[in-house]
């Protein structure tokens, strides 16, 4: 809360303009960082004019220092103004430059100065490029290496920021290369798996063919009653038919009756001796 009553009142006098949902949580979020509990938070939002209910209290309680206490100002960096106040807490609160830019009306430069600040880099310590994946010339890690070790804030948060960016951009073709690499074993595969199923189906096709011709074939005429006897054996029965009284033809089929009693005489005499 103020602790001089003219402050309060100069802010008190300032013209209010409506401010987006997105920037009243932000204000929100830097009150209660700089909250000692919960009722404190309360008493100070309600001196800004932000929301108190109990939703965005609740919100807000982890935010506050287990102290207690406000977390102490360890840099001599000028106060910072609303705007700037704002764009930190959403920085922090991990929105992107581009809403922060959006919300609080800051350049993009100006936000870079303002994070570099808040978290500045010690000077003279260079930017290593070694933690890079893809090689880098010797003009861009001499540059690289210069901003790393430059004594402004800005520079050398920069100089940070793009090495970050170069290694994660390596890391990215890396993923996207061995995915790519992955997809064409899959497809090669799929492909194999293809060409042994058409041979599969093939060599069953051809099976079916086999079994169906040989279901197709001539069945060899079955022995018995005349059926597949040479000329020879027919012209014997022919002329054991006549001696024994049976009329048949010279020419043509003989009659089952025949070819049966002509059988039944000449196995009788092998089963009565068997």
């Amino acid at each position: 809360m103020f602790t001089d009553w003219t402050e309060a009142l100069d802010a008190e006098a300032l013209p209010l303009n409506p401010n987006p949902a997105q920037q009243l949580a932000a204000a929100c979020r830097a009150t209660a960082r700089r909250a000692h509990d919960k009722d404190d938070l309360a008493s100070l939002l309600d001196t800004l004019g932000l929301p108190t209910d109990e939703t965005t209290l609740t919100s807000l309680i982890p935010l506050i220092p287990e102290n207690g206490e406000a977390p102490a100002m360890t840099t001599t960096s000028p106060a910072l103004s609303a705007h700037e106040a704002v764009a930190i807490s959403m920085h922090n609160n991990g929105d992107s430059d581009e809403a922060v830019r959006e919300a609080t009306g800051l350049s993009e430069q100006e936000l870079s100065d303002l994070i570099a600040d808040q978290v500045p880099t010690p000077p003279n310590t260079p930017v290593s490029s070694s933690s890079l994946a893809v090689p880098v010339s010797a003009g861009i890690h001499e540059l690289l290496t210069w901003a790393g070790s430059h004594p402004l804030a800005g520079i050398r948060s920069r100089a940070a920021r793009i090495t970050a960016d170069l290694a994660e951009l390596s890391e990215r073709r890396e993923s996207e290369a061995a995915q790519h690499e992955a997809e064409e074993r899959v497809a090669k595969l799929k492909a194999a798996l293809e060409q042994a199923q058409a041979d599969l189906r093939t060599a069953k096709a051809g099976t079916r063919t086999s079994s169906t011709a040989t279901s197709n074939a001539p069945t060899p005429i079955r022995m018995g009653l005349g059926s597949g006897r040479t000329k020879e054996e027919l012209a014997v029965i022919r002329a054991w038919a006549r001696e024994h009284g049976h009329k048949v033809a010279d020419q043509g089929m003989i009659p089952k009756r025949v070819l049966k009693a002509f059988d039944d005489a000449h196995q009788a005499p092998v089963e009565k001796a068997s």
